[in-house]
């Protein structure tokens, strides 16, 4: 693949759904999930340390979809950030 090949674009993913991908060939793996879907755009939550809430154009190149994430992964993963948000913030309180 030639660099600066695009695989996919953000038009390939569903509303509500979770999935990890790679935006970029050198860029790390990114949890997001698409909460809003219009014609043109989707509004992306990006799971990094701190939640990222941004708009894509469904045009927009994503390198790979690595994986949508199964129900019980998602809840799985949910239990595990809750739990270091809450110690992130528990931290904070002292």
């Amino acid at each position: 693949m030639v660099e600066g090949d695009c695989m996919y674009s953000y038009a390939l993913l569903e509303s509500g759904c979770y999935y990890l991908i790679q935006e970029k060939e050198d860029s790390p793996v990114s949890l997001i999930k698409v909460t809003v879907d219009t014609d043109y755009c989707l509004y992306v939550t990006n799971y990094a340390e701190v939640p990222v809430l941004e708009w894509k154009k469904k045009s927009d190149p994503i390198f790979d979809i690595l994986e949508l994430l199964s129900d019980d992964k998602v809840k799985e993963w949910e239990s595990v950030y809750n739990d270091n948000q809450d110690a992130y913030y528990e931290e904070d309180d002292e």
